[in-house]
C-alpha cells in the first residue's frame, strides 16, 4: 500500500456532494457496522459506515471495536450538513447512545430502511478481499494497510458516485 498516496488524499468530506438544504431527504443517513479481523478471529475490528441514502456516498466511517466510543467517533465524523438529518440503524445499543433520539430510528433488516448500507457492505467485501469473511485474503499483519486501503476505496467510490450524479 502506497502510504504517500494516502497522505496526499484530501479529507473524505471533500468527495461528497453537498446536501440540498431545500430537500430533507438529501440528509437521510443509513449507518451500519461490518466485522473484519487481522491474522485471527480473536483480533477482530469493526468498520462503521454512515451512508447517504440519496447519493449512496459514504459520509463518514471509523475503524475500531463495536463499542459506543467507536460509534460516537462515526457520529462526530459526519459533516455538519449531514448531521442534521435522520439516521436509520439496526438495534445495536451503541447507535441509540450516540445519535440524538429525535434523529434516530432503529429498524430491522426486513423494513429495507438500511438496505443501501447493507448492499454497500457487500460491495466492499466483494471488491476488497481483505474484508471477505472466510478467505485466505484476510489481513495477516496489523499495520496501516487496511485503513489506507479502505480510505482509498472510499475516495474512489465517492468520487465515482459524484460523477454519476452530476
Amino acid at each position: 500500500m502506497d502510504q504517500k498516496k494516502v497522505a496526499q488524499l484530501a479529507p473524505l468530506w471533500t468527495t461528497l456532494l453537498a446536501p440540498d438544504p431545500e430537500d430533507p431527504t438529501s440528509t437521510i443517513l443509513e449507518l451500519d457496522e461490518l466485522w473484519s479481523f487481522v491474522l485471527k478471529k480473536a483480533l477482530d475490528s469493526w468498520i462503521w459506515i454512515a451512508l447517504c441514502r440519496q447519493t449512496r456516498q459514504v459520509v463518514a466511517y471509523a475503524i475500531g471495536d463495536r463499542s459506543k466510543k467507536t460509534c460516537q467517533r462515526v457520529w462526530e465524523a459526519i459533516p455538519e450538513g449531514y448531521r442534521q438529518g435522520h439516521c436509520f440503524t439496526d438495534f445495536w445499543a451503541a447507535y441509540a447512545a450516540a445519535i440524538p433520539e429525535e434523529q434516530h430510528t432503529a429498524v430491522g433488516k426486513e423494513t429495507g430502511e438500511t438496505a443501501h448500507v447493507e448492499r454497500w457492505n457487500h460491495t466492499l467485501r466483494q471488491r476488497l478481499a481483505r474484508f471477505v469473511r472466510m478467505t485466505l485474503s484476510f489481513s495477516r499483519v496489523a499495520d496501516h494497510a487496511t485503513p489506507a486501503c479502505l480510505l482509498l476505496f472510499l475516495h474512489r467510490s465517492n468520487t465515482e458516485r459524484a460523477i454519476l450524479l452530476k
